[in-house]
């Protein structure tokens, strides 16, 4: 899902294809502050995102492939793997429950970090010289929402409507609805 501003207006969203469609029918001298952007990532697009990569043919792994586990090298010291066998399921077990509490624990917060980036992002490439810039930024790696929308105050409401959304939308726009009626 990408978006079209000409200076600091939205102009519509949807495809990439579509909005450069739209953006070369603006007349010559309007093309120049004319971006489209991705809402997934908030950088300039210059053309469709491309597909993710297709995955390559797993090499010959030990472990239990078919099951997806792939064996590895681990080095402890002779405290951790005492602590570890004596743990319901052994080593390998776990140390695989370990870091899926882990990952499940520092999920909200990791989110967080790239909605925060990828608001950054935009914000920088449509309201770099706009008053409350910087303000805006220090609120928003803050986790100050409501300095981040005082600071957006004067900033044109089409603009400022999308930096609010995209501080707060999940990361895949194309599910969190972020059209703006």
């Amino acid at each position: 899902m990408f978006i079209l501003f000409k200076g600091t207006e939205p102009l519509g969203e949807g495809s990439f294809e579509a909005l450069a469609t739209q953006r070369s029918a603006l007349a010559p001298e309007a093309q120049g502050s004319a971006l489209i952007l991705s809402l997934r990532t908030g950088d300039i697009a210059y053309g469709p995102e491309p597909a993710p990569p297709a995955p390559a043919a797993p090499a010959p792994t030990r472990g239990r492939p078919k099951l997806g586990v792939v064996a590895g090298e681990v080095t402890l010291l002779p405290r951790h793997w005492e602590w570890l066998k004596a743990q319901r399921g052994g080593a390998s077990a776990t140390l695989r429950r370990l870091i899926d509490e882990a990952r499940r624990a520092g999920q909200g917060e990791a989110e967080a970090r790239a909605r925060q980036e990828r608001c950054y992002r935009f914000m920088t490439h449509l309201g770099g010289d706009l008053p409350g810039y910087e303000d805006a930024l220090r609120a928003l790696f803050a986790g100050d929402e409501a300095g981040f929308e005082a600071a957006l105050g004067s900033w044109p409401d089409g603009l400022r409507r999308w930096v609010l959304k995209l501080a707060r939308a999940p990361l895949a726009p194309t599910e969190a609805g972020l059209e703006i009626g």
